[in-house]
């Protein structure tokens, strides 16, 4: 079986990605907006806490992801990622 994706931390991060899209995009009746609130929260809290080098990296491999993006609404939430889920600060 061979991966379409160049690394571990990459199929990650576009799963990560793909999830975080579905729950962002959810409505009342796909899923409780407290519960949606709380995953997006954890996840926020989690990927601020990396190491500066791996939040590098998955900032990279964000924006690869938004470059290659033809979906302009999820294209908009890629380009957002860093900054919308702590890997940034507004004034970066």
């Amino acid at each position: 079986m061979t991966s379409s994706h160049p690394s571990l931390a990459h199929a990650l991060a576009k799963a990560l990605v793909d999830v975080l899209w579905f729950i962002d995009g959810s409505e009342d009746e796909q899923m409780d907006q407290d519960d949606a609130v709380g995953v997006m929260e954890g996840v926020a809290h989690q990927v601020s806490t990396l190491p500066s080098d791996q939040q590098q990296e998955l900032i990279a491999l964000i924006g690869e992801m938004a470059a290659a993006e033809t979906n302009p609404a999820r294209r908009e939430f890629l380009e957002e990622f860093p900054e919308g889920f702590g890997l940034i600060d507004e004034a970066s």
